[in-house]
């Protein structure tokens, strides 16, 4: 049976919902200028930490309960029209020049997030190239997670925001993108999860390359 992205995305909504009304920017640090960054962008990346966190702590969907021939995600044949790599290749160039991203750096988080696969959804529902969230996709303009364009130029803008917060740290930015920003503020580095100590390795490793 595939999975209902009509109802994901109707749960992943009322999640959100429910999560705004239940806090305010009042518990965000609003006097924060990170690296010359503005206290806004600051503020954008603590208020997205806070929106997935939930989703974020492992708990599978019902309808996104199916195996997968590769940890942590699959591909759902005929939800996406196959795509040739260099349809999307172009992409990492200029978004990652766009957002003063290294490019290497966008090539190997893509690598690890999805093995260059557009089509693929993680058990917890993060999708295509660069394994975008609902909730992530939203906040950083995203309309179509499954477009390789809109979803390259999204997980890039989101780096760069990492990149803005933790002064250039590579190391922090992987971090944060796999666990969340509030969790590399919370341990001061890299949070003591295999997947996300894990995580960060694979990708240092195919930079060393």
């Amino acid at each position: 049976m595939k999975p209902n992205f009509v109802n994901m995305s109707l749960v992943l909504g009322r999640i959100e919902e429910i999560e705004r009304k239940g806090r305010s920017f009042s518990g965000l640090d609003a006097n924060r200028d990170v690296n010359g960054g503005s206290v806004r962008r600051e503020r954008f990346v603590d208020l997205f930490d806070e929106e997935i966190k939930k989703v974020n702590q492992g708990k599978d969907l019902p309808f996104l309960n199916i195996d997968s021939a590769a940890p942590g995600s699959t591909q759902i044949p005929g939800t996406r029209r196959s795509v040739n790599r260099s349809e999307w290749d172009k992409y990492i160039t200029r978004y990652s020049k766009e957002f003063g991203v290294d490019e290497n750096l966008v090539r190997a988080v893509i690598r690890v997030e999805s093995a260059n696969n557009p089509n693929a959804l993680s058990r917890k529902g993060a999708m295509g190239l660069m394994q975008l969230m609902p909730q992530t996709a939203k906040m950083l303009g995203v309309k179509d997670a499954w477009d390789p364009e809109q979803n390259i130029r999204g997980g890039v803008k989101y780096l760069s925001q990492l990149s803005d917060k933790f002064n250039g740290d590579i190391v922090k930015v992987l971090a944060g993108y796999n666990a969340g920003p509030g969790r590399v503020d919370q341990y001061n580095g890299v949070p003591p999860f295999a997947e996300t100590q894990n995580y960060v390795r694979k990708v240092m490793a195919l930079l060393d390359e």
